[in-house]
């Protein structure tokens, strides 16, 4: 039976021109040096956070934007088309605060999601481990009961906000060995626990002004009411969220793609070459439409897929197929931009060579594009056909 689509209310339309004059006007101006500078900008997260953005696909009841995950993502992609690094850190808030929303009681929700929605408190996620990026059940890092306590030892790699987060979400091993697929629990970790520490941030080829550290843990005490769902229910609750998180860098990487597009227009039309601007040459001209396509059959492929999910169809294989298109697309995007400047493409006078740049993690992060065809595949092979049209 086909689904109802959530539509767009005049208020989103609303709210998605809001956050396009905010990136405009606040973060546009300030992005290139605090890229070159590697400067992390907690202001600008909780300047969003009074915007309702960091809690826009969750409940109102507390504290979040009550809106539907095409509209969420419509945002993200304003955002990420003038600063990736901050497209990605709401991105991440939002995976950071996902486990609370779906696995917490109505008291942990009463008592933590407030803050965390309105922009107090800025969220982390901690899953992956230096030995076990791609396969998580392999972690070993681990949560021991002691009384009304947990004790957390181990380590957690690729930590986006590392040592500046205000809470991390941290999946430990609670029974069992590695490879144990249930034996994974969910924690709420403040980031003033003694015995948390971050390591120097990652020199990243690009997001430099998006921190990314290890987060040591060593006997880290958690109150057992800070775990989330019940003991081994971690890797299912990180795994739920990745099908959304993968929306997010879907619609960043969008966002990315269509910035460079934008630049690599304008300085089409400007740029002139035998008496002619260089667009009215049909080798540039075509490069630029096909530019086009691909920033609209990836924004058409992550919409859809948000589309089933507000629905509340099932949206896994297309979330992956959103990302998988979305990010091959923005690493395409992002190198042609360079090629339309030609030489000036190539120096750090224009932003289109750290695009290029940033668009390259986004085919690793929230799972390679390679785990994205396994996902996409076996889906297949279990018989799955295609999904209801909306």
């Amino acid at each position: 039976m086909p689904a109802t689509r959530v539509m767009p209310t005049e208020e989103s339309a609303e709210l998605i021109r809001l956050v396009r004059d905010f990136a405009a006007k606040e973060l546009l101006p300030r992005s290139a040096a605090a890229e070159a500078d590697e400067d992390f900008p907690r202001d600008v997260f909780a300047m969003l956070g009074e915007l309702g953005v960091l809690g826009l696909p969750y409940a109102e009841e507390h504290g979040g934007g009550g809106q539907p995950y095409e509209v969420y993502l419509q945002v993200l992609e304003e955002i990420a088309s003038v600063w990736a690094s901050v497209g990605v850190g709401v991105s991440v808030h939002a995976l950071s605060c996902f486990g609370l929303v779906t696995r917490g009681t109505e008291e942990q929700k009463t008592r933590w999601l407030p803050d965390m929605l309105g922009g107090e408190l800025l969220g982390a996620y901690c899953l992956s481990e230096a030995h076990a990026g791609s396969d998580p059940a392999a972690m070993r890092t681990t949560a021991k009961r002691d009384g009304d306590d947990y004790v957390i030892t181990g380590a957690k790699a690729w930590t986006t906000h590392g040592g500046h987060a205000d809470f991390y979400k941290v999946m430990a091993r609670t029974a069992g060995q590695p490879g144990d697929r249930n034996g994974i629990s969910c924690f709420l970790v403040p980031a003033d626990s003694e015995g948390l520490v971050a390591d120097a941030p990652e020199r990243k080829m690009g997001l430099t002004g998006s921190a990314t550290a290890t987060m040591r843990f060593d006997g880290v005490r958690v109150p057992a009411e800070r775990r989330l769902g019940e003991e081994g229910d971690g890797l299912r609750i990180a795994l739920e969220g990745l099908d959304s998180g993968r929306l997010g860098i879907a619609a960043v990487a969008t966002g990315l793609a269509q910035g460079a597009l934008d630049h690599a227009t304008a300085y089409a039309k400007e740029r002139e070459t035998f008496g002619v601007p260089i667009i009215d040459h049909q080798g540039l001209a075509f490069l630029l439409a096909d530019m086009e396509a691909a920033v609209q059959s990836a924004r058409a492929t992550t919409l859809h897929a948000a589309r089933l999910k507000d629905a509340g169809l099932p949206f896994g294989r297309e979330a992956s197929i959103a990302k998988l298109v979305a990010t091959d697309n923005a690493m395409k995007v992002t190198t042609d931009a360079v090629q339309v400047l030609g030489g000036y493409g190539y120096t750090k006078d224009f932003p289109v060579e750290r695009f290029m740049r940033e668009a390259k993690v986004m085919q690793i992060f929230e799972g390679t594009n390679q785990i994205q065809r396994m996902v996409i595949s076996r889906s297949l092979a279990q018989g799955g056909g295609s999904v209801t049209h909306l």
